[in-house]
């Protein structure tokens, strides 16, 4: 039988199939059995507990980069689950505390419960930042699909009297992002800016990676000039140079705003910053929830695709009957 690549089939279907395979459940319960699925994932996820986590953060401090923390997890189906997840959090910002480490955390509203109702959600959230105000901590809603931005946008608004310190992410991919950053910039709210890791309709958002990027710069720069703190998540390195060019000639200092990557990819770059003197935050996700999360990694880079399958064909997946 002739071996397959990742090469042969078209790096936009092949993204496309690995964003739907994210949402399959059964999928993800299969692929946390397989034990050779753990050292591939250790490369972008902090361990499966907290523990594994807070050395990963330590050393991530030593060497010399800042952190947010996400507790995996996301559309959760019962209340008692996403009032689970709340809890995690609740411990990991103690355990980031006790250590002495930065308290800064990121979540996803369904994973507090959205699906659910709002009201689930919002209580979840504000157990939260109750804590996050009582240990002066960082907290930051991370923006899903777009089905979910009205309500991700209106809950944050609800519940940032709690603790105004709480931020909010955009998509550049979205073509309502600007009037969304706008409006935010408005209110002082701060803004994480990435691109969007999730297979929108051209309804809603822009279909062609250039016209992504365009926005990005634009949002960008709309941020650097009028946002308060904001935060750039990308690895492009284009993405990278513009907001550097255009900080430098509108001479606004380092210390107003910082890149954010994700723990494990593009580590040359995120060092080469660190060492020219930017503030480098790196996205730290821990625990049992990996799947969703690992496999947009794999989509964003599909090329990794062809190790994973390679890898899992090694360990014999599926010899029980269940692959």
């Amino acid at each position: 039988m002739p071996s397959t690549s990742t090469r042969e089939i078209p790096e936009h279907a092949l993204r496309t199939l690995l964003l739907a395979l994210s949402h399959q459940r059964a999928l993800g319960e299969a692929a946390v059995r397989i034990p050779v699925t753990r050292p591939m994932v250790g490369r972008f996820v902090a361990g499966q507990s907290l523990p594994e986590a807070l050395e990963v953060l330590e050393r991530i401090r030593d060497e010399g980069f800042v952190a947010t923390v996400d507790v995996l997890g996301e559309s959760v189906s019962s209340v008692d689950a996403a009032e689970a997840a709340a809890g995690r959090y609740l411990e990991t910002l103690d355990a980031l505390a006790a250590r002495g480490l930065e308290r800064n955390v990121s979540m996803k509203l369904t994973q507090m419960g959205l699906d659910i109702g709002h009201d689930v959600a919002r209580d979840n959230v504000a157990r939260i930042l109750r804590k996050a105000e009582e240990l002066d901590a960082f907290v930051r809603i991370d923006m899903e699909d777009h089905t979910k931005t009205d309500a991700t946008l209106a809950l944050w608004r609800e519940v940032r009297p709690i603790h105004p310190a709480t931020g909010i992410v955009v998509q550049s991919a979205l073509r309502r992002t600007e009037a969304d950053v706008d409006a935010i910039n408005a209110e002082r709210g701060r803004v994480r800016l990435c691109k969007g890791a999730y297979n929108e309709p051209a309804s809603v958002a822009y279909p062609d990676k250039a016209d992504v990027d365009r926005a990005y710069a634009r949002i960008a720069e709309k941020l650097l000039r009028d946002g308060d703190q904001p935060a750039f998540a990308t690895h492009d390195t284009a993405m990278i140079n513009h907001v550097i060019r255009f900080a430098r000639a509108e001479r606004i200092d380092r210390d107003r705003f910082e890149f954010q990557m994700l723990y494990g990819v593009r580590r040359d770059l995120q060092e080469r910053l660190m060492r020219a003197g930017y503030r480098v935050r790196l996205y730290v996700p821990y625990g049992t929830q990996w799947y969703p999360y690992y496999m947009r990694r794999l989509a964003e880079r599909p090329a990794n695709v062809l190790f994973m399958l390679r890898a899992m064909t090694r360990e014999g997946f599926g010899r029980d009957g269940r692959g």
